[in-house]
């Protein structure tokens, strides 16, 4: 299949050629989407309303970017791994961590990976909730330093002792569509995402606001890392975990205000983040 770097007729993105352009469409989707919403049927819990602390919120900033305010790290890779869930925690994790601390540490998707196996299932699929839960009854996630990432799973290693963990003290659920609780949490930090990615526009993206053709329900997670506006198109830009080579430096900018309840693709009905006490300081 031939893929041309350019723009989808009367849209404001463009596709070009990526790591995914020599495999099929059907082994991206296979080997590249990890986000199972369908665990929390099987799961100890699910999405019933939690508290929204961001709920009373007024007067949003204008553009929020946590690249810019050191609260994000480089773009990784998941390679072929369905652990999209893993990164997107993660990031968000990092995110909150750097806001209340101000240290930036990359963190282990590996341990979510070999660890939190009740109900996420490694390169099989996962979702963020639960890694939220994991990281809350293990006490913390190691760094990516001591606990590096392998590209598939492995077997869970057990706490290291002297080695430094980063801590959370719960996590929040962003009311379900609605574009402005997401916004009203994404001003506070970053927030992990859910989105419908199996379409082969979003395999190709290269650049540009998205608001292409996405697939039928839920399969892949990202970290919404800011919000902005570029010549009268609204978006949100969101870190993926594919590399550098994918969209713009490893980022896509999904549009915003658009009307539709749930958004481009979904982005607005499963969004969660992490909470971290600003008195509990230990990294």
């Amino acid at each position: 299949m031939h893929i041309a770097e350019t723009n989808r007729k009367n849209s404001s993105y463009w596709l070009g050629l990526n790591q995914f352009a020599d495999i099929t469409h059907e082994e991206f989707k296979i080997n590249y989407l990890g986000l199972k919403p369908g665990l929390t049927k099987m799961g100890a819990e699910t999405r019933t309303p939690t508290a929204f602390r961001y709920a009373e919120v007024v007067n949003l900033p204008w553009a929020v970017d946590w690249r810019y305010k050191g609260a994000v790290t480089p773009v990784k890779n998941q390679g072929k791994c369905g652990s999209c869930w893993a990164f997107s925690s993660v990031a968000a994790v990092e995110g909150i961590n750097q806001i209340v601390t101000g240290k930036l540490v990359s963190l282990s998707e590996q341990e979510l990976m070999d660890c939190d196996t009740t109900f996420d299932h490694g390169c099989g699929g996962g979702i963020m909730d639960f890694a939220f839960a994991f990281i809350m009854g293990n006490q913390g996630i190691h760094t990516d330093e001591d606990y590096p990432y392998l590209m598939e799973e492995g077997y869970c290693r057990e706490r290291q002792v002297h080695r430094r963990v980063v801590t959370i003290t719960g996590y929040e659920d962003v009311p379900e569509n609605s574009e402005i609780s997401l916004l009203k949490a994404l001003a506070h930090q970053p927030v992990s995402v859910g989105i419908a990615a199996g379409s082969r526009d979003f395999q190709f993206y290269k650049g540009g606001v998205f608001e292409g053709v996405c697939s039928s329900e839920l399969d892949h997670a990202l970290t919404a890392v800011g919000y902005g506006s570029s010549y009268g198109q609204d978006y949100i830009v969101m870190k993926n975990s594919w590399g550098k080579n994918w969209g713009e430096q490893g980022y896509v900018r999904i549009k915003r205000g658009t009307g539709k309840p749930e958004g481009v693709c979904g982005i607005y009905t499963m969004a969660s983040y992490p909470v971290k006490n600003a008195t509990l300081w230990g990294s």
